[in-house]
């Protein structure tokens, strides 16, 4: 079964900066699409941001763009959330999440579209 391993999150100030790394075990990065989802206390899980066709193809949230870069390095088989200007209501718990795609396939923002996902971290913006 594959696994994704979740690193990288706590506690920031606002205007700070984060990077979320998942860890991805026994795949290819161009044979997944990958997400990030978040939930905040009281709201519905939403997606955060997608990437797939090794980069080619990646989508965000209208609350990430401009701010949210998602990555990722095959030799690692490592996606990241480079998250910067955090803001209060980025507070969530955040998820990577993983599905099987072809070569050709853009990524998905929908929940219902992923497989397999990871535990999930804890990321709060505080003064």
């Amino acid at each position: 079964q594959l696994q994704l391993v979740e690193s990288g999150g706590g506690l920031v100030q606002p205007g700070g900066s984060l990077r979320l790394s998942c860890a991805a075990s026994g795949l290819s990065l161009d044979h997944y699409a990958f997400g990030w989802f978040r939930q905040a206390p009281g709201t519905e899980r939403e997606g955060v941001s997608c990437f797939s066709r090794g980069g080619a193809s990646t989508k965000y949230a209208d609350s990430a763009r401009g701010r949210f870069t998602i990555s990722g390095d095959n030799a690692k088989n490592t996606v990241y959330l480079q998250m910067s200007s955090l803001k209060a209501e980025d507070t969530a718990i955040y998820y990577c999440a993983a599905y099987p795609t072809s070569v050709w396939g853009s990524c998905s923002m929908t929940e219902r579209s992923y497989d397999f996902w990871g535990q999930g971290t804890q990321v709060t913006v505080s003064s």
